[in-house]
């Protein structure tokens, strides 16, 4: 899993407020090239989601997001999520993730959380929130001390079609976050056609996929 994601340098932030958007979305998301998808459990619809994308998209990259408890951990994996993600870094909810035989990508924002990742070996992070926390020049920052340990980031939060690239061209970075390439209003107005331009574009913008750590 962890050999496919880093093949993908965008996984799209999804959140779903209607289960039966789901099967409409992967298909806009497909014909505009990406076949990687992060559902949040941010709405009560983002299980029944994942299970829907499971059943019908079996060779989509399929993760859950904003995993904050061992709970939470279980419903994804159980709903067939493949990965997970997070903000931040809980221990609890990485061993159970990473227990039941999934990748989790917990959320760092300083040298301290990635050294707990570390220890976790978790070498794929989420750098969140990547805007505020100091971009692309943070990310040059942490480089120096980490990139050396195999430490790949995914940053999220403030990553948009104009900045891609910024993130993209940094070798430690693997991928990036993005909720604009469908965006909730998009999915609640059923704008298929936009969400399969904005990922076109993306798709477009970005460079050869990343080399595998």
């Amino acid at each position: 899993m962890l050999d496919e994601l880093l093949k993908r340098p965008i996984i799209p932030v999804i959140v779903i407020e209607d289960a039966n958007d789901a099967e409409p979305l992967v298909e806009a998301l497909l014909e505009g090239g990406i076949d990687v998808i992060e559902v949040t459990f941010r709405t009560a619809a983002g299980g029944e989601a994942i299970t829907r994308i499971a059943k019908r998209f079996p060779d989509v990259l399929l993760g859950a997001g904003t995993v904050l408890t061992p709970e939470q951990a279980d419903r994804a994996l159980d709903a067939g999520a493949t990965f997970g993600l997070a903000p931040g870094l809980n221990r609890e909810v990485v061993d159970r993730f990473c227990g039941r035989g999934g990748l989790f990508i917990p959320g760092v924002m300083t040298p301290s959380e990635i050294e707990q990742g570390l220890a976790l070996d978790c070498k794929l992070l989420k750098f969140f929130p990547a805007g505020p926390s100091g971009g692309p020049a943070m990310l040059k920052a942490l480089a120096g001390p980490y990139a050396s340990q195999g430490v790949k980031f995914c940053p999220t939060g403030g990553v948009n079609l104009d900045n891609m690239m910024d993130y993209l061209s940094l070798p430690i970075v693997a991928s990036i976050g993005g909720s604009w390439i469908a965006t909730r209003q998009q999915i609640a107005d059923k704008d298929w056609a936009a969400i399969t331009r904005q990922a076109r574009e993306a798709m477009a913008s970005c460079p050869s996929p990343p080399a595998a750590v």
